[in-house]
């Protein structure tokens, strides 16, 4: 596959960002070509255009599968195997959310659960697992609402990502009206 100069640079942008989230560089750039590409390709075309080794590729491969953001194709009469992305770039978001959940957020509210469970020996570990509650009751609402936001069409979350500018000023307006002030003011 040949690539243009804005999907390279698109592909090399993956790539630096896959460490932010959750994976390594060449997993990013594969992921990325894999996107970009009209039509599913073979372990052979993706080393070969990204210059990365085939054991390298075998490996992204593995990561790639266990985040289920790629599928396996065949074609009739080619024993080789070909890769796509699995599924809309809204199902790939949500796939990335739902693992880095598993992978951080899952561990940490475990964590502080049962940190909350034992009985504070002096005032430092009391003010230490106050904090820790705020930390968890943050996590545990922000993972309630994504949950919700994960049940909703992409229709619905477009709608509704869009009135967010307009809710927050709607928020704002009512809050100078009021006289109230938030905790960013």
């Amino acid at each position: 596959m040949e690539l243009t100069e804005k999907m390279q640079a698109f592909v090399m942008h993956c790539g630096e960002m896959g460490s932010r989230w959750g994976f390594n560089r060449t997993i990013g750039q594969m992921y990325a070509l894999l996107l970009l590409s009209e039509q599913p390709l073979s372990a052979n075309e993706l080393s070969q255009t990204l210059h990365i080794s085939r054991g390298n590729v075998s490996m992204g491969i593995k990561e790639l599968n266990s985040w289920q953001l790629i599928a396996t194709k065949h074609k009739p009469g080619d024993r080789k195997e070909y890769y796509q992305p699995a599924g809309t770039i809204w199902q790939m978001a949500n796939r990335v959310f739902e693992q880095r959940q598993k992978r951080e957020i899952d561990p940490t509210l475990s964590l502080l659960r049962d940190n909350l469970l034992d009985e504070p020996n002096n005032q430092a570990e009391q003010y230490a697992q106050q904090r820790m509650l705020e930390i968890h009751d943050l996590l545990e609402m922000i993972t309630q609402w994504a949950g919700e936001l994960q049940r909703l069409s992409p229709e619905k979350l477009s709608t509704l990502m869009k009135l967010g500018a307009g809710v927050t000023k709607m928020l704002d307006m009512r809050d100078k009206l009021t006289g109230k002030s938030t905790p960013e003011s």
